[in-house]
């Protein structure tokens, strides 16, 4: 039966997607297959016009290229991250492996080679979406105070000794399932599930560069170590801290 009292306001509006490549033929496959599913879309050819169009148009998912003329896949990602936190899926063919991590070690949430099939796109566009409202609209969790760290995942904030350390959305999610498991082995496919949705998987060069990032702002230079790598297996979160070892 329907609620008398429902307004148009508790009816979820479309996701707004922006779709940026340089190839017209994409842009037209890729809008026409998430315009099928509901979703408001528009497109831009490079990363100074996707700029120009998120200024007035908020999109809540960016599907880039990473090779554009003007600025490229990278530094689109790069841009983005220093005011929004928006999830970004690039795609990549597999000659830009190089350029792929470097997407990915400026801020983009997931990646997608070509050739690609729709259907995989558009299963890693919802899983993202999901991620994007569900941190939108979740009340605030109990923080976790563990060690050295203080982790919210309500406003999803972290602090190492007392001094907030501004993490990419992906390098929250990553250290909030480590902290989760403090002094445990969590393995490479546990946090990849937790923190991709499972799309990743078979992508492990994600994790690692995710770790990395991870490492380079929570770890001081000369400091202990918080993120171990348990060889083949995964990694081990210290949260008090593990003292270097010197012959690395």
């Amino acid at each position: 039966m329907t609620d008398p009292t429902a307004t148009h306001r508790d009816i979820p509006e479309p996701a707004r997607i922006l779709i940026v490549d340089d190839e017209a033929q994409i842009i037209r496959v890729l809008s026409m297959a998430c315009t099928a599913q509901g979703y408001r879309v528009k497109s831009a050819v490079d990363g100074e016009s996707a700029l120009a169009v998120l200024k007035n148009w908020p999109a809540e998912l960016i599907v880039t290229d990473l090779s554009m003329p003007k600025m490229d896949g990278v530094e689109l990602c790069r841009a983005i991250r220093k005011y929004s936190s928006v999830p970004i899926l690039v795609l990549s063919v597999r000659s830009q492996e190089k350029m792929k991590v470097e997407a990915l070690d400026a801020g983009a949430d997931d990646y997608v080679t070509k050739p690609f099939q729709i259907n995989e796109l558009l299963a890693r566009v919802r899983a993202a979406l999901r991620r994007q409202r569900r941190s939108a609209t979740e009340d605030k969790a109990a923080e976790i105070v563990v060690g050295n760290f203080r982790i919210d995942p309500g406003s999803r904030q972290a602090f190492v000794r007392g001094t907030e350390v501004h993490l990419t959305p992906k390098e929250f999610d990553l250290l909030h399932v480590l902290s989760l498991y403090p002094d445990r082995v969590v393995t490479r496919r546990t946090l990849m599930v937790a923190v991709w949705g499972g799309y990743n998987v078979d992508q492990p060069e994600s994790l690692r560069v995710l770790i990395g990032q991870l490492r380079r702002k929570i770890e001081p230079h000369d400091g202990p170590r918080y993120i171990l790598t348990e060889p083949w297996v995964g990694y081990r979160f210290i949260p008090e801290g593990a003292q270097p070892d010197p012959s690395l």
